[in-house]
């Protein structure tokens, strides 16, 4: 895919949402409970059986507790869908990806005011280092335990898993390295786009597919939905990506009241420090937040071009 598609691909995101806006706006004004304006949060999920729909509900009730308004929390149906719907402004509150946060801060229609994070994981072992957390991730390229692929140029002519190509981990860092390699993935393998990791590593597992292109330390966040498999002595990693990835932007509309931008960051950073706000942080597997450094974000165009070329 050339970058020129690419960028067509942004301008026709741009222009769905700008004809969205104009219902968009209508609908939140009517929205307001005892003068105050609803908010809607929306975040990507990591995973489609269900499961995530069912844990908004605790989200909503914690920040509508401390914003004291009514929140609504609703799932994006991929990567494309939460940029278009903060460009609409059907969404105040994004839980967005990096490459997502990208997009749509190049459009204007997103600001960062935190930063999740996650734990940090050990390379070698692929498991969590108690008590550290970091800003940023790898990813990771999974492939079976007893595979005769050792090197990424073993994966050419190889069947790739993966998710959306506006996902960091899942396609950008790890086409664009492969590149790097000397093999471009786009061509010299068989790339298959699946709705999530559980999906790739299912495919990896019944050898319908060679590799799959993850997060890091994804063997230990989804074991326990394969709780006949032991995913650390069945797959194995091929590969961490040099490049780092920043986590998750916590983003708000651009044109957000400075006060409640500013009440909204406060809710956040607190969570972790209140049961309940830690529970409702368990949607994302985030365990606190951080101010946001936007220049953080400036290697997702640099290895978005790079992939798309």
């Amino acid at each position: 895919m050339s970058f020129k598609k690419l960028a067509t691909g942004f301008l026709s995101i741009l222009a769905v949402a700008t004809l969205a806006s104009c219902g968009a706006k209508a609908t939140k004004e009517d929205a307001k409970i005892d003068g105050k304006e609803k908010l809607v949060v929306q975040f990507v999920p990591t995973n489609n059986d269900g499961s995530m729909e069912a844990k908004t509900k605790p989200f909503a009730e914690y920040l509508s507790k401390v914003l004291n308004r009514e929140v609504s929390v609703t799932l994006a149906t991929d990567y494309s869908t939460i940029v278009e719907a903060m460009a609409s402004g059907q969404v105040d509150i994004g839980v967005m990806p990096p490459a997502a946060y990208v997009q749509a801060k190049d459009m204007d229609a997103a600001e960062a005011i935190l930063t999740s994070q996650l734990e940090d994981m050990d390379l070698e072992t692929g498991l969590p280092l108690e008590g550290k957390l970091t800003n940023t991730f790898k990813g990771e390229i999974l492939v079976k335990a007893d595979s005769d692929i050792n090197k990424l140029t073993d994966l050419k002519g190889k069947k790739i898993a993966t998710l959306s190509p506006n996902s960091a981990s899942g396609y950008i860092y790890p086409v664009a390295e492969m590149k790097d390699a000397g093999v471009d993935p786009t061509i010299e393998s068989t790339l298959t786009t699946v709705n999530d990791i559980p999906s790739e590593i299912t495919a990896v597992l019944n050898g319908q597919i060679d590799a799959a292109f993850v997060f890091e330390g994804a063997r230990n966040v989804f074991g326990s939905a394969f709780p006949d498999k032991d995913l650390f002595k069945e797959l194995k990693v091929l590969y961490l990506t040099e490049g780092d990835i920043p986590n998750d932007a916590i983003a708000v509309q651009p044109s957000m009241d400075a006060k409640l931008k500013e009440q909204i960051k406060e809710a956040f950073l607190n969570m972790k420090d209140d049961e309940q706000g830690a529970e409702a942080m368990t949607l994302w597997s985030h365990l606190g937040y951080e101010e946001a450094a936007d220049s953080a974000y400036d290697t997702i165009r640099e290895y978005t071009e790079k992939a798309a070329e």
